[in-house]
């Protein structure tokens, strides 16, 4: 593979460091999920959206009520009759009107009735006991937990107790509301407890950080069941599309990515499952942190990779091709599930900033990556693309693919020298034939290029005239040659 042919490939899959922070050039990292912004500026954007919006809404509304108490009016004006007891159905139809009209506007703007929400919904399936016993069992160990961590916080930890129990009751009136307002109720609770801690309570940057940790802990785990991947959002579906993407893509080879791992140095082979083991792993936590947790193992698996097989630390432009391969081996179950609920319900700090943040976002633009990844990223034709990607080819394997374990390391380096002979020969054959038809093209030109010459020679003729006057003198027509003056002798003038 020629250096310019790695490099296209290397610039097909290659993204900045500066793509990866907020757009709205704050400094934190953004996040494809929040449109390119960090979770404040989202949140941020997402208020004045809402606002506006509602402002809308309500605006709609009056004017529809002001049009129809406007029609009433006429049509009982038109009708005549004793205009006393119309004026006082009027005013009576009127009161009613505008209160069933705010009725309907604040049902609008607030979550639906359980009640409603049951009859329009079927039941859904109840859990079995298994699972909900482990449920419980999980959920009261870290109740638990959560209790003994708070102890060593005095009174601030008897407020954050008793400000999570407040914010798990509300959320539990809220389970019809949108997933989008539980994850900005949410992050407004992340935010306003983190804030009390260190302003009110005076406590430590590090033990607030720890203490939203064991937060965030204890009442995800609570809710994990209700604000996981909810039938009220269309997660599953990107799943599914996301999965089958993944899967038509299982022929996409290293060399194809220019991914920089040699899978067979046995501790590079073992670092490559154990990033594939912790990107599948991500599935099974029900907390945010444990989450982004296995995402980090993950990355960091990876830069080991590289560096075991260059031998020399990775760079980013190393990370995210190989995380983009790890990803298209792994084919993580529920993928877009768990990037949502990590966006909507982690502790934002840990998204914004620090390591975490940074593979995190990295695997943001690996998927979106995955998601158009086309021929020209691969440095294919688009009719090779387009057999690989129906199924009617393959690349060729690999020949740990081939060859069988037990198979004589001798018999595999010569078919591997026969093979590299094969291509070697028809390189050869590919040379001569562009050589005799560089020849060819040569040739053709020296006889367009003499044909052109004589056919101008034709058209134009030359004709050389030769010149009968004499040359002359260049001062022969200088007539006053005898009047200048003689030239300038040097003198000597004593000093």
């Amino acid at each position: 593979m020629s250096l310019k042919t790695e490099k296209t490939e290397r610039r097909a899959i290659h993204v900045d460091q500066s793509e990866l922070l907020c757009k709205k050039g704050c400094g934190y990292y953004g996040n494809p999920a929040w449109q390119g912004f960090c979770s404040k500026c989202w949140r941020e954007e997402y208020q004045k959206a809402r606002q506006k919006q509602i402002q809308e809404d309500w605006e709609l509304a009056e004017r529809l009520q002001r049009e129809e108490e406007e029609a009433y009016a006429s049509s009982q004006g038109a009708q005549g009759g004793q205009p006393s007891l119309g004026f006082a159905k009027f005013e009576e139809k009127k009161s009613n009107e505008k209160t069933r009209k705010v009725t309907t506007v604040k049902k609008f703007f607030t979550a639906s009735s359980k009640s409603g929400q049951k009859k329009d919904m079927k039941e859904p399936k109840a859990p079995s006991p298994s699972l909900t016993r482990q449920c419980s069992i999980e959920t009261d160990r870290v109740s638990k937990e959560f209790i003994e961590f708070l102890k060593t916080y005095h009174k601030a930890g008897h407020d954050v107790y008793k400000q999570c129990k407040v914010f798990l009751e509300a959320v539990q009136h809220k389970k019809e509301s949108n997933i989008e307002e539980l994850s900005e109720y949410t992050q407004d609770f992340y935010q306003n407890t983190a804030d009390k801690l260190q302003m009110y309570w005076k406590v430590p940057p590090i033990k607030v950080e720890e203490a939203m940790d064991q937060i965030e802990k204890f009442i995800m785990t609570r809710l994990y069941k209700h604000v996981f991947c909810p039938e009220t959002t269309d997660d599953e579906k990107k799943d599914l599309a996301v999965q089958k993407r993944i899967r038509a893509l299982h022929w996409v080879t290293l060399e194809m990515l220019c991914v920089p791992v040699n899978e067979e140095i046995p501790e590079v082979s073992d670092m490559v499952v154990k990033a594939i083991t912790d990107i599948i792993e991500m599935d099974s936590k029900r907390i945010p942190r444990d989450k982004l947790a296995c995402i980090t193992g993950c990355s960091k698996q990876i830069f080991n990779a590289i560096r075991t097989t260059k031998n020399e630390p990775a760079s980013a432009d190393d990370f995210l091709p190989t995380l983009i391969y790890i990803v298209l081996k792994a084919n993580p179950p529920r993928l877009q599930s768990n990037i949502q609920y990590i966006t909507r319900f982690c502790n934002p700090s840990r998204l914004m900033t620090g390591e975490d943040g940074y593979y995190f976002t990295n695997l943001c633009c690996a998927i979106a990556f995955i998601e158009k990844l086309d021929a020209q990223s691969l440095n294919l034709s688009e009719e090779e693309f387009s057999r690989y990607m129906s199924g009617q080819a393959s690349p060729k394997k690999h020949d740990s693919d081939i060859w069988d374990t037990d198979t004589c390391p001798g018999v595999k380096q010569m078919h591997r020298n026969l093979d590299l002979l094969s291509q070697l020969s028809e390189r050869q054959e590919r040379i001569v034939t562009e050589a005799k038809k560089l020849e060819k093209d040569l040739i053709d030109w020296t006889d367009d290029v003499t044909r052109e010459v004589q056919d101008i020679v034709e058209k134009y003729p030359l004709n050389i005239q030769s010149s009968t006057q004499a040359l002359a003198s260049i001062d022969s027509e200088n007539v006053e040659d005898d009047r200048l003056p003689p030239p300038l002798q040097p003198q000597v003038y004593a000093g």
